[in-house]
This record gives structure tokens, C-alpha cells and sequence, in this order.
């Protein structure tokens, strides 16, 4: 069976290069394509998801820039789902359920606290040849 957000009808894919104002970007182009899919700005979930965004972008510029010139965020949406995915060439694939109960606070642990008390999903996707990933991230509209 196909994930959830391989079924949305909604796409949009955004390729920046791994540097700062990568999350800067990634922010502005969620908002816009928000906007475009007639998702309100109000909606409770979009403000996390911005949040859970850029930390995921933070974390590919920070830490696998040096595998990896560039970032990917892939937006899906359709009827009461909004998903997006942050993918790099980097092969480490974090532990996302082992950062919540790390006792070190990290961005990691905010994405995935943040995405499983609006009751969506995280789910990390290795590439096919094993030299990159993308970090999946479902909510519920």
C-alpha cells in the first residue's frame, strides 16, 4: 500500500541551495503554496508546520550540506492532509522516535513532539541507492 501522501493530488517541489537562506525560502514558498491550494494562513496547523519546516531545513543546511549542495521540500495536499518532505543528500537517517526521548532538547525532538500532538506522522524515507533521505511529515487538516 501506498503512504498517504503518495495519494494526494496537490504537488509542488522546491529545490534551494544548502545554505541559510534556504529556510528562509522554504518558509515563504509554504506560505504561497498554501495560499494557492486555498489552505487559510489562520488554520491551527499551519504555524507548526512552518516551525516543523524550517527545522527540518535548518538540520539538512547544518548538517549534510557537506554531502549535499542542495535541499528538496516536496508539498502534498488533499482533502484534510497537508504533507511535505525535506530531502538531502546525506546518508545518516535520524532516529526520529529516539529524539523524543533524548535529554538533550533538539530541533529533532520539537518536529516530532510538535507532528504527533496535531495527530499526524513523521517517517524518514531513504534513498533508493542509500546516499540520501527525505524526512516525511503528514498533519491532519
Amino acid at each position: 500500500m501506498a503512504p498517504e501522501w503518495e495519494r494526494l493530488p496537490l504537488r509542488h517541489v522546491l529545490t534551494v541551495p544548502a545554505m541559510g537562506s534556504a529556510v528562509r525560502m522554504a518558509r515563504e514558498t509554504t506560505e504561497m503554496v498554501l495560499t494557492e491550494w486555498g489552505i487559510s494562513r489562520r488554520h491551527p496547523s499551519v504555524d507548526p508546520a512552518l516551525l516543523i519546516l524550517s527545522e527540518l531545513v535548518t538540520n539538512s543546511v547544518r548538517h549534510a550540506a557537506v554531502l549535499s549542495e542542495n535541499v528538496t521540500v516536496v508539498y502534498a495536499a488533499g482533502p484534510g492532509t497537508f504533507a511535505f518532505a525535506v530531502h538531502d543528500r546525506h546518508p545518516y537517517q535520524p532516529p526520529l522516535y529516539a529524539a523524543v526521548t533524548s535529554t538533550a532538547g533538539t530541533g529533532l525532538a520539537t518536529v516530532v513532539e510538535l507532528t504527533l500532538s496535531l495527530g499526524g506522522t513523521a517517517v524518514v524515507r531513504g534513498d533508493t541507492d542509500g546516499r540520501g533521505k527525505s524526512i516525511w511529515i503528514t498533519l491532519p487538516l
